[in-house]
């Protein structure tokens, strides 16, 4: 993976990490809310994993923020 999309992936892990902690939610918590494993989350949260569009829409739905602010545009809302 080139340098730029590695990136990419580590701010919007750590953007979902914040988030998630903003929530109050351990990773098991999250697994749980967006039907996927806890190993899963922590390796989308540490930049380790490319993953889709529909398990990003799912991790949305369970924090309960747009897309637009875990990519930044906005703050996500405590």
């Amino acid at each position: 993976m080139k340098k730029h999309s590695e990136q990419a992936l580590a701010e919007l892990g750590a953007r979902i990490r914040q988030t998630r902690l903003a929530r109050g939610y351990s990773q098991d918590e999250l697994a749980d809310l967006c039907g996927m494993h806890r190993t899963y989350i922590g390796s989308v949260e540490r930049g380790e994993r490319n993953f889709s569009v529909l398990n990003l829409l799912k991790i949305v739905k369970a924090l309960d923020v747009s897309v637009n602010a875990l990519f930044g545009d906005e703050k996500p809302s405590d």
